[in-house]
């Protein structure tokens, strides 16, 4: 009888997928041990497994390897993209030590949630095959989904976990109706081969064009790209705000990562017919977010869009391609998490209680009753923004010069006009913060603990100093891109 062979397997290639899932694990135990005033420590042991995972991410960095017969890969690209997705990760459980205290919420499976759509976010970075990088979006969706209305007391949350279900489940419909496409196409669901036989034989690429496109619609619904974009307001405004944070950040790029990784590499032939697909939505998305952003009242909603356009000039990057593209794309992926992430977590501090105050106008006078806090939120709508010299500017400047490089001009004047549109909607922030009467008390001195005061300062340090001296980041960009 002929024996089945068993995949070669590395554990360390998976070190620190391992450490998120058995840390997630830990805490659901520790959970039943512990008092509810006690909680705070599972929000310390999640951040000390998102550090542990982050060492072992850095020391995999300059050792490319495969394993699972090829259908996970571990590279500078995937390492790129995991300390971005940990360093969401750890910024958010910072923010929700106190928020989770305040509304009620603070139970152990809230970290482990996070934990788990993290590793998820993992297994679609380093994917190298059809099946793991689907695996992968499903363990992040299905945690997302949870986290989303975990605020079971309040209706907004457990609409927008519904929402986020069921436009959530559709879209992961298409993207494997498309991919069992390709598959039939192919008749093997690795990225390399998938490629090399699509090269050599042309007989059914209709089937691949028509799986690739019922893809592209599974990974615009993840970044939110327009029109498959529906789900992000309403999702956004309900969900716990740091949860909002968490989603802007980390799931996009995981969902980036795995959409470099398909599209340029296993569709890589077919880059001629879905190029001009791409250059339409990174238009779509960024005017309609732009657009819609300049009427919102609720500033959750504004940052939604805001979020919008933002994977709309990602987009810019990726429809130039080439290593200068892919490299700005990882840059910007980097500072957004800094930037959306400190910003929302400004939004929750002064959101108070029940998130009762997130209207824009709910921060008149902010500047003046709290001056470093209305500075600090000055720097990173600046850097949102794209002003000079912040970090956004460059991000920018760099996924403008890649289109520009490869002859997208159109692409890249629409895009910096996009870029002035947005500036009105931040300003107008600002304008509320230090030109319009003082709304309401000052924030209770318990509204700032250590834990989102560091948060805020990691995000400037993004935000600002990474626009004075970005030549270091912009370099492990370089060398993490795939394009050579």
């Amino acid at each position: 009888m002929e024996m089945i062979p068993l995949p070669q397997i590395s554990v360390g290639a998976i070190a620190p997928e391992l450490t998120l899932v058995a840390a997630a694990m830990i805490i659901l135990m520790l959970e039943v041990f512990t008092i509810s005033k006690g909680r705070d420590n599972l929000a310390y042991v999640a951040l000390a497994a998102v550090g542990v995972a982050g060492y072992l991410v850095i020391e995999s960095l300059g050792s490319p390897m495969t394993t699972f017969s090829k259908m996970y890969v571990v590279d500078d690209f995937s390492g790129f993209i995991k300390l971005v997705c940990l360093l969401g990760a750890g910024m958010t459980i910072l923010m929700s030590v106190k928020y989770t205290r305040d509304e009620g919420i603070d139970g152990g499976e809230y970290y482990s949630l996070l934990l788990f759509a993290t590793t998820g976010m993992f297994f679609m970075v380093s994917g190298a095959d059809l099946i793991t990088i689907f695996l992968g979006l499903e363990t992040m969706s299905i945690s997302l989904y949870a986290l989303a209305g975990y605020a079971r007391g309040r209706l907004a949350s457990n609409e927008a976990s519904i929402k986020y279900f069921i436009l959530g489940a559709l879209s992961s419909a298409f993207m494997l109706y498309g991919m069992s496409m390709i598959y039939g196409a192919a008749g093997v669901t690795n990225l390399h081969e998938i490629a090399r036989i699509i090269g050599q034989n042309k007989e059914n690429i209709h089937l691949v064009m028509l799986g690739g496109g019922l893809v592209l619609i599974g990974f615009a619904f993840k970044i939110s790209a327009v029109p498959f974009h529906m789900w992000t307001p309403d999702v956004y405004q309900g969900a716990p705000t740091p949860i909002t944070a968490f989603m802007s950040a980390g799931p996009k790029a995981a969902a980036f990562a795995a959409f470099i990784r398909v599209f340029s590499d296993a569709l890589i032939s077919l880059q001629y017919q879905w190029w001009i697909i791409v250059w339409i939505l990174a238009v779509l998305t960024m005017t309609v977010g732009n657009l819609i952003a300049l009427s919102q009242e609720n500033i959750k909603r504004m940052f939604a869009y805001s979020s919008i356009a933002h994977a709309g000039y990602i987009l810019v990057g990726f429809t130039a391609g080439g290593k200068l593209g892919e490299s700005a794309m990882l840059f910007y992926l980097l500072i957004y998490t800094f930037m959306n992430i400190g910003a929302f977590a400004i939004v929750a501090i002064v959101g108070q209680q029940g998130e009762e105050r997130t209207s824009v106008s709910d921060f008149a006078g902010l500047g003046y009753r709290h001056p470093l806090l209305g500075l600090a939120m000055v720097a990173l709508l600046f850097s949102l923004a794209g002003i000079p010299p912040t970090a956004g500017f460059w991000g920018k400047y760099y996924l403008f010069t890649a289109a520009l490089d490869q002859g997208y001009v159109w692409l890249a004047i629409l895009a910096a006009l996009n870029s002035v549109i947005a500036v009105f909607y931040y300003l107008r922030v600002i304008v509320v913060m230090y030109m319009r009467e003082e709304k309401g008390e000052s924030l209770p001195q318990n509204a700032f603990p250590a834990s989102i005061v560091v948060v805020i300062l990691v995000a400037i340090y993004g935000s600002v100093l990474l626009g004075i001296t970005p030549g270091g980041y912009l370099a492990l960009a370089a060398s993490s891109s795939l394009a050579h």
